[in-house]
């Protein structure tokens, strides 16, 4: 799933270990976030958001990947 992660840490000047210690999660995790890897519990993305003062809409790029899906699932149609 497209994610913002990434962006808004590096805008923050904030490292992987950082952001892991403030929402209570291993830097491993971080990393597998923003790879789009790992799809967090809606708990994480919360934290995350409120770290960088958005919404878990906004952070991941809710509509755009809704979007995305839509169209996958026309294309099997």
């Amino acid at each position: 799933m497209k994610n913002k992660v990434r962006e808004l840490r590096q805008a923050a000047n904030m490292t992987q270990q950082q952001l892991a210690e403030l929402v209570y999660v291993s830097s491993r995790t971080i990393i597998s976030l923003e790879k789009g890897q790992y799809n967090p519990s809606l708990l994480l993305a919360y934290r995350i958001a409120c770290v960088f003062g958005t919404t878990v809409e906004n952070l991941y790029c809710l509509a755009e990947n809704k979007a995305l899906e839509d169209q996958q699932y026309e294309d099997l149609q």
